[in-house]
């Protein structure tokens, strides 16, 4: 894709701002929050088909912020973190599922949850057996699902 949409400095704050409001640092498990830099450098290097949504998720945040949401004290941060999770759409969810995604990669924070820090193939994960009665209802659409762009 040749999609040349960039963060600016404003949004990459506001950007670290909202990482570290949905996953602050906790000492007690000595593992960074999402605003960490090498995590918020994984955020950015890795946006790719959904830096647009990103972007649209930023600029609500300052629209409803009235100013960057950085430059807001931590207790009006959270009044408009509020507003965001109402109002904030596919955007939100993006923006949140991409900061999750990138956090939950993190060597640092992997290890602190006892996962071996490895490929997952080819030895692969053990999984309990689950119930496989819940594929049914996507069994029972039948058809090759696909994405379309």
């Amino acid at each position: 894709m040749s999609d040349q949409l960039t963060l600016t400095p404003r949004q990459r704050d506001d950007l670290r701002t909202i990482a570290a409001m949905i996953i602050p640092p906790s000492e007690e498990y000595r593992i960074p929050g999402a605003d960490d830099d090498i995590i918020q450098a994984d955020i950015l290097a890795t946006l790719g088909r959904d830096k647009k949504q990103v972007v649209a998720a930023l600029d609500h945040l300052a629209r409803l912020a009235g100013m960057p949401l950085a430059d807001l004290e931590p207790a009006a941060r959270d009044g408009v973190a509020q507003q965001f999770r109402t109002s904030g759409g596919v955007a939100a969810a993006t923006l949140v599922r991409v900061v999750l995604q990138c956090y939950y990669r993190d060597d640092r924070v992997l290890g602190s949850l006892g996962i071996e820090l490895r490929a997952p193939f080819p030895k692969g994960h053990v999984l309990p057996n689950g119930d496989w009665s819940l594929l049914d209802p996507v069994k029972a659409r039948g058809g090759a699902l696909r994405r379309t762009p």
